[in-house]
């Protein structure tokens, strides 16, 4: 019995070995890899930003296990864009095994700090190779860089970053965000570069905001404009001669440029028109995917239009596209989308004047909370108490109202 003890060891060392794979010595790849992409394309990103993480599998179909003796990026560790491959982050990598039928990842990443000058947009392009030699093969990254001017919160010497009140809430309690007074040198916005906003960036008292044809603005999360008592935004968009289209027209949108974000609302804050603003003047600006697009409050003072605006054109809003509260809107030539509740809420009162206007909305992200167009002149602020406003004028001439739901008018 015990001679048969002695063997037990000696028949599973056998049985193990035997079991064992024999092929550990993997063949070097000849050029044979698959790949989910040809060219990954990084869309666009601004100078000092990262861009999002791409993603690119590589095939084995052979029925060999088989090493890639080596993976780099083209411009080696002098190049802009940085990788993980297969869990391993790097430039360059040296003999990347793949099992027979299987796949790896690699993710790709890349930040441009500086863009080359008299360049405010360019594209910038490298490849991933894959062995040496006549075996080598290559994937092309193609990325397009836009130079930017951001204007952003300054940091105070604890660390805390600098913030303005927008106004109060329902309980009177001063609401703080993340924000900056835009300099005298800030307050002209050109077409040279796109502007990127983090938190929300406020036009002083007795200060113009000035925005020329064919300025760009992209806004963080939770960023936005605010106009405050006594100050003024002016958008001056144009149309081109040449074609009579929108060419030259203002653009406010989230700074997330990658195509999945293309269409989804919520991204941003919104453009505020506090009480008190004046000489608020919008001509040719396109607003899409914000919180509240437009967000005007008047003071019950109606004497002049709180805001003038013509060929414009807000949508996918992830509340309400324009919202007028206690405001004196003129309003000619515009279009106001899909939006999560209103497309055109006109509250508390005020006086509101809309000629050959388009309020559709045809909300398709989920339940939608209002009808296209609501007006109304009263809000309850507790159990028993409502504030209420004189809506004086509400003229809609030559609009069209429609939407997805049977009641697109509410008054």
């Amino acid at each position: 019995m015990r001679q048969y003890l002695y063997l037990i060891p000696i028949l599973m060392a056998l049985i193990l070995w035997s079991s064992c794979r024999k092929d550990f010595e993997y063949r070097l790849s000849t050029g044979d890899l698959e790949f989910s992409k040809d060219t990954v394309y990084l869309d666009t990103i601004f100078t000092n930003i990262g861009s999002s993480t791409y993603v690119l599998k590589v095939y084995n179909r052979s029925n060999e296990d088989i090493q890639i003796p080596n993976i780099r990026l083209s411009d080696g560790q002098n190049s802009e864009y940085r990788l993980n491959v297969d869990g391993v982050a790097g430039k360059e990598f040296q003999d990347i095994p793949i099992l027979a039928k299987d796949s790896i990842y690699i993710f790709i990443e890349t930040t441009f700090d500086i863009a080359p000058s008299n360049q405010n947009e360019f594209l910038y392009t490298n490849s991933i190779q894959f062995g040496s030699g006549i075996h080598q093969q290559e994937v092309q990254l193609v990325t397009l860089v836009m130079d930017a001017i951001f204007l952003y919160p300054r940091e105070s010497q604890d660390g805390t970053k600098e913030t303005i009140i927008l106004g109060l809430d329902e309980d009177g309690n001063e609401i703080e965000v993340e924000g900056f007074v835009l300099e005298d040198t800030e307050l002209i916005f050109t077409n040279e570069k796109p502007y990127v906003i983090y938190g929300y960036a406020e036009v002083a008292e007795g200060k113009n905001l000035v925005m020329n044809e064919g300025t760009r603005v992209y806004f963080h999360k939770d960023s936005g404009i605010m106009v405050s008592n006594g100050a003024s935004l002016t958008i001056n968009g144009g149309v081109s001669q040449d074609t009579l289209l929108m060419e030259k027209e203002v653009f406010f949108e989230g700074d997330r440029l990658e195509p999945e974000y293309e269409n989804l609302p919520g991204q941003w804050g919104t453009v505020w028109l506090s009480p008190g603003s004046i000489n608020n003047v919008i001509d040719h600006l396109t607003i899409k995917n914000a919180t509240v697009g437009l967000l005007i409050e008047g003071d019950a003072n109606i004497g002049s239009p709180t805001l003038t605006l013509k060929n414009t054109q807000i949508y996918n809003s992830n509340n309400i596209n324009l919202w007028g509260k206690s405001a004196a809107i003129t309003a000619e030539n515009v279009v106001l989308g899909s939006a999560g509740s209103a497309s055109l809420y006109c509250n508390l009162g005020g006086s509101y004047a809309f000629t050959h206007a388009t309020i559709a909305n045809y909300w398709n992200n989920g339940l939608r909370r209002g009808t296209a167009l609501q007006i109304d002149n009263f809000i309850n602020i507790g159990s028993n108490e409502v504030i209420a406003n004189d809506l004086t004028l509400a003229n809609f001439t030559n609009c069209i109202i429609d939407g997805k739901n049977n009641v697109e008018l509410f008054l």
